[in-house]
């Protein structure tokens, strides 16, 4: 299957595999997510889109086992505050479905914050731009095709 986002990778030339897993309807979780393509869960990185105080939009990519800390995200973007965008809003913004969600390909070019911990892996996992389907590749590459800024944006996932 080929997702907008496969095809925006194409262009730059950047390499990735896709990985396809049967998606449960109401399945969002990315720890999930991980186990069921064979991967930690620190590996797999969920893309949060999310707006500041300003109303200006940007995505958030931390990993699947974190909770996004919305104080850190914000002093990234050097803004008072950040959250995430209505659920409504998700798909007219970006073009793909909630557990869909990358910044490649995406409808607009809204600014990237990844986490740092991005940089500690050969591969990363993210969403290929339809559910039920991630693309692996190198974090280098993430990084260049999505011209993310890195920061440290989580704390730890409540058990």
């Amino acid at each position: 299957m080929r997702t907008n986002a496969a095809r925006f990778l194409d262009t730059l030339k950047i390499p990735y595999k896709l990985r396809e897993y049967e998606v449960q309807p109401e399945e969002f979780s990315a720890v999930i997510v991980a186990e069921k393509i064979g991967l930690p869960p620190d590996q797999v990185f969920k893309t949060l889109l999310c707006v500041t105080h300003d109303r200006e939009h940007i995505f958030a990519v931390v990993p699947g086992n974190q909770e996004l800390d919305f104080k850190k995200l914000a002093q990234a973007a050097g803004t008072r505050k950040a959250e995430m965008v209505s659920l409504k809003d998700v798909q007219p913004l970006t073009g793909y479905v909630r557990g869909g969600v990358t910044v490649f390909g995406a409808k607009k070019n809204f600014p990237v914050y990844a986490d740092e911990t991005i940089q500690l892996f050969d591969t990363i996992s993210v969403s290929a731009g339809a559910r039920g389907l991630q693309m692996l590749l190198s974090p280098a590459d993430y990084l260049r095709a999505s011209e993310a800024i890195l920061a440290p944006l989580t704390r730890e996932a409540a058990s």
